[in-house]
């Protein structure tokens, strides 16, 4: 037995003998392949476990930026997120199965939109899902298209939005002899290219919203620079509507600051701000003590006109606009003038307030000379989140009282939904005493505004009462918009009766507002970003710093309109 061991031992080493494989070529060959082999499949491993760490470390980041979201909403956690355990990583991340089913179904919504948009109404403005055709409500400049590109982009559909893109590239021509809405080209348009530009780095996008913009710059070549709101694409020529007697709309000329001057940051250029931020000086110069302009607005004189007083249509997104720069510039001293207007708006604000009988609804009324209407617009229900968002520029006190009217808000628009048989809301309210609130015009659009508030209140108070509220309104879309090819809105929202219109914004922000709804706070972070109104996040350029634009962000995997 010893002298076998032995011997097999002898036999081993032999092996690790060079001489034994010179003399045998065959098995050098195999041992060099087996070699070669294994070193492929070592540094395969090392490639996939430095996938694997790349990708712990960015979801670290992710769970740190919850945590101090969670702590500035008031949310205290026992222990830092990101421990040195590693194997307790598990309990620290809880996957939310409910919010990973809803958000899917968004997504699913989002692919049937989309795929119907694309079946009928390919490079059209809008998709007509009834009669089964497109629309150019726009004039023709792929509303729908360009409108979806960030929320498809955001969902991580690559496909569609790689072939979207590719329209963009090929197709997206602005030479066109007709009278566009600068406001709606604006947000829409320009918004929308350089919010895919922001999120995927393709410079395609940048080159696009420059060409654009530079078409519409015309518009403000009047006296005082308050901006004529519609301009011919081919010619430049520009006017406002008759129907205005020649006055400019508050929300149309006060609606572009965000859009230019992130377009200024990205090319260098600083005409596009320039132009802008010259509207807000001139309407700093007319800004009553109430912080309330009436939605018309001289061009020549710049002075305004004597009209209604809203946080509805016309006016709602200057009051907007006047927050999100601020935001957008940092909060920092140069951009303090926007927040003190908006401030002073906001006591405006909290003169038109009521609150209904029996039920304790809060509403913001119009104002019609010194008299108050008791009305409210869908449209007006951006305003929870817009005053969720600045809450927390204020001092304790205060910001705890804006909060609340956020809140209080928020339920009234909710209910704007939930008291009509359908579940969806009409396009503005009436409130009488003893009667809570009553159905004006009944149509419903696929808006976006109560969602869009229900989002930022979820983000930033960390209540999921939210979340379930925009989940009924999602499933009343569901049950009573969806037809086999697209989504429609409603002529009346007490019969049901359907329209013929799939309008651009339900890609854009009601159905982006609801998937971000059920996601993390850390996808398009406030901290991060800030959303135009048509729902286009814009990142947020560090002061002094332009190093993050067109870095590409990894994929989470209101306006005017009317029946048809």
């Amino acid at each position: 037995m010893a002298r076998r061991s032995s011997s097999s031992s002898s036999g081993a080493w032999r092996y690790l003998n060079p001489a034994y494989y010179l003399k045998r070529p065959k098995r050098l060959a195999l041992l060099f392949f087996v070699f070669v082999a294994a070193t492929f499949a070592f540094w395969d491993r090392q490639s996939l476990v430095s996938e694997y760490e790349s990708e712990i470390s960015r979801l670290e980041d992710d769970i740190n930026r919850l945590h101090d979201q969670l702590r500035k909403a008031g949310v205290h956690l026992d222990e830092n997120p990101v421990v040195s355990n590693r194997n307790s990583r598990k309990d620290l991340v809880e996957i939310d199965p409910v919010n990973n089913e809803r958000r899917e179904k968004v997504k699913e919504a989002m692919l049937h939109a989309w795929n119907s948009y694309v079946k009928y109404a390919w490079g059209m403005d809008e998709l007509q899902p009834q009669s089964k055709n497109g629309i150019n409500s726009f004039g023709g400049l792929g509303a729908t298209l360009v409108d979806s590109l960030d929320t498809l982009y955001i969902m991580g559909l690559k496909d569609e939005f790689e072939k979207a893109r590719d329209w963009v590239a090929e197709s997206l021509d602005f030479d066109k002899d007709y009278d566009a809405s600068v406001f709606e080209t604006t947000i829409r348009v320009v918004g929308g290219l350089l919010s895919a530009y922001d999120l995927s780095g393709d410079k395609v996008f940048l080159e696009k919203a420059k060409d654009i913009t530079d078409r519409l710059l015309p518009a403000w070549d009047t006296t005082s620079g308050i901006p004529y709101n519609r301009i011919n694409l081919a010619h430049g020529r520009a006017h406002n509507p008759g129907w205005t007697n020649g006055d400019s709309i508050l929300a149309d000329s006060g609606t572009e600051q965000l859009e230019f001057i992130a377009l200024s940051q990205r090319t260098g250029d600083p005409k596009y701000q320039q132009k802008a931020e010259n509207v807000i000086t001139q309407l700093q110069k007319i800004y009553p003590s109430d912080g309330l302009l009436p939605i018309y607005i001289n061009p020549h004189s710049g002075t305004a006109s004597y009209s209604t007083i809203t946080f509805g249509a016309m006016g709602d997104s200057f009051y907007e606009y006047l927050l999100k720069v601020w935001v957008q510039g940092n909060k920092t001293e140069h951009v303090k003038h926007y927040r003190q207007m908006w401030e002073t708006s906001m006591e405006g604000l909290l003169s038109l307030t009521k609150k209904t009988t029996p039920s304790n609804y809060y509403y913001i009324c119009e104002k019609n000379g010194g008299s108050l209407s008791d009305k409210m617009d869908e449209l007006a229900c951006f305003a929870p989140g817009m005053l969720a968002l600045g809450a927390s520029g204020y001092g304790p006190e205060k910001s705890e009282q804006i909060m609340n009217l956020a809140k209080e808000l928020a339920r009234t628009c909710y209910n704007f939904y939930q008291t009509t048989p359908t579940k969806l809301a009409g396009e503005n309210y009436f409130f009488h005493t003893g009667q809570d609130m009553s159905v004006g015009t009944s149509w419903n659009i696929l808006r976006p505004e109560t969602v869009e508030s229900l989002m930022y209140l979820w983000r930033l108070t960390g209540n999921k009462t939210y979340q379930d509220w925009g989940w009924d309104i999602f499933q009343a879309f569901e049950k009573n918009s969806r037809i086999e090819s697209g989504y429609v809105g409603l002529r009346d929202v007490n019969t049901g009766e359907k329209d013929n219109m799939m309008q651009s914004f339900f890609l854009a922000e009601t159905l982006k507002y609801l998937y971000l709804l059920f996601s993390p706070p850390s996808v398009i972070s406030f901290d991060e970003w800030v959303f135009n109104t048509e729902a286009h996040p814009l990142r947020i350029v560090p002061v002094n710093d332009n190093k993050g634009i067109g870095t590409p962000v990894r994929p989470f995997g209101r306006k005017q309109g009317k029946p048809e």
